[in-house]
């Protein structure tokens, strides 16, 4: 499933992938940047607590979002199919600035939001300019090829990763959560040897990918991003591995990037922090 075409005059919204555990009280950095790219004060920005089954956690996010000095927050209690086809919740996410996804249960999410009006206004929003988050499992989901599951701890192997069909907001992706805190490198690589196409995008705690229209990624947070890119694989022994057995890939770029590194994901390039003092990397986009 590929992004909803942009329409014409229109420019799509970015993609804020958050890799959970974001820092709420002391530097809410992550939280307040989002806030403040959906317009501040103006900005109306819509909860989606679905993935979670905690009863208050659309209340927290709007009283967060609140604080941070975000204009109309307000959040969507799905917990069903049906409430997705609500055309009241449809049209809210529709007239929002912003939508954030919580943390939870992602395959919760994909089977309640799949294929709904909720689901495809979320897809039509980011296209015309609506700026999409999601923590934790609501990161995972943006991809059309979601990190459904896969164990920690290991390396890259056969059956290393599960994937499911995701929202689809990005089809360049597969993005993992909880990355360097719970060692997901493995299930990263072992999903990303599915199909070198793609990028693995994997998302430390209290850190974020800002992603901006023209697919350039920009670090925030306290924690790391590691992309890997598979473009150049020069081999891979999947097809021939064993259930579980330990893949041999060979010709995988990787970088890691903290706070203030950017990836342009266009052009494959990583580059450092901007030395040029405006907190913003050199980079030419396309048109």
């Amino acid at each position: 499933m590929c992004p909803a075409i942009v329409p014409q005059g229109e420019q799509r919204g970015y993609l804020v992938p958050i890799g959970g555990a974001e820092d709420k009280e002391t530097k809410p950095t992550i939280l307040k940047r989002f806030a403040e790219i959906c317009g501040g004060k103006d900005a109306r920005i819509v909860v989606i607590p679905t993935a979670s089954r905690l009863d208050d956690t659309g209340k927290l996010y709007q009283t967060l979002f609140k604080r941070l000095g975000a204009g109309d927050v307000s959040y969507i209690p799905i917990t069903s199919r049906e409430d997705c086809d609500n055309p009241e919740f449809a049209d809210l996410c529709a007239q929002a600035t912003g939508i954030f996804i919580t943390g939870g249960n992602q395959l919760r999410l994909t089977t309640i939001l799949g294929g709904t009006a909720v689901a495809q206004a979320i897809r039509r929003g980011n296209a015309a300019g609506i700026h999409i988050a999601g923590t934790s499992a609501g990161a995972s989901i943006m991809a059309e090829h979601m990190m459904a599951g896969g164990p920690g701890d290991s390396g890259a192997r056969e059956g290393g990763a599960s994937l499911a069909p995701g929202l689809g907001l990005t089809n360049a992706a597969i993005i993992d959560q909880h990355f360097s805190e719970r060692n997901r490198i493995g299930r990263l690589l072992s999903a990303v040897a599915y199909n070198p196409f793609l990028f693995g995008i994997g998302v430390d705690e209290d850190t974020a990918a800002f992603i901006d229209p023209y697919n350039v990624i920009e670090v925030v947070g306290s924690g790391g991003v590691t992309v890997v890119d598979g473009a150049g694989l020069k081999y891979s022994s999947l097809s021939q591995a064993r259930r579980g057995e330990a893949l041999g890939l060979l010709g995988l770029k990787l970088d890691i990037l903290h706070e203030g590194c950017h990836y342009d994901l266009s052009t494959r390039e990583a580059f450092p922090p901007a030395q040029d003092g405006q907190g913003h990397c050199n980079i030419s986009v396309g048109d």
